[in-house]
């Protein structure tokens, strides 16, 4: 399970971010493969009921027999992620993602930070935390709200791509894939996590016979 090696992480992350790695590992972002993407929420949700199991859903998204209907699963999955019962939160991390969408990260995390504040219990204000740190190269900072997003929502499969990225940068190629198998396991229907799998897989297992 990711969760096992989580912890240990948060606590070497910045150390090994530091280390004398040569060139750090977000300088090769240009090389392919290495793009920041992460799994998120469309910019269309549609309204769901809010006592619609999220269990129903990841089983009808894991069965889901195309794309298309995959994405309309994950649609309802992320609006029921995006709930929340405070007005005063919802309009928050309405705000956040105007101000992340223009580019003005410091605006963003202070209205996120204002929403964990208000609602401590709302796991999709650390997602998005955790994304806007992993945006910035921030990796302890982003794998401390990960590991709070995967307390709360252990099948939030953006958080796990997101941990596997930062392993990847790190060097950690084993629990990169270990992180994407799980992403996967989950949302067979992550195309790019896929391929990331196989370059992984491929690498540090050897190819397929």
């Amino acid at each position: 399970m990711v969760l096992r090696f989580l912890s240990k992480r948060i606590a070497c992350v910045a150390l090994l971010a530091a280390a004398a790695l040569g060139a750090p590992a977000w300088a090769q972002d240009d090389a392919p493969g290495k793009e920041k993407i992460l799994p998120q929420a469309p910019e269309q949700l549609p309204k769901v009921d809010s006592a619609r199991n999220l269990d129903f859903l990841f089983a009808a998204l894991k069965a889901a027999p195309d794309d298309a209907t995959a994405r309309s699963v994950e649609a309802r999955i992320w609006a029921l992620w995006l709930q929340t019962p405070s007005d005063t939160a919802a309009l928050l991390m309405s705000r956040a993602k105007v101000a992340a969408d223009a580019q003005n990260t410091a605006v963003a995390m202070e209205l996120l930070d204002a929403v964990i504040r208000l609602r401590p219990d709302y796991t999709e204000a650390f997602n998005r935390r955790a994304t806007l740190s992993y945006m910035k190269n921030d990796y302890s900072r982003a794998m401390a709200d990960i590991e709070q997003v995967l307390i709360r929502e252990p099948r939030h499969f953006a958080a796990l791509t997101g941990l596997a990225l930062i392993m990847e940068d790190l060097g950690d190629g084993k629990r990169a894939l270990e992180a994407y198998r799980q992403a996967l396991a989950i949302n067979p229907h992550l195309e790019k996590v896929r391929e990331r799998v196989r370059r992984l897989s491929e690498k540090i297992e050897g190819p397929n016979i």
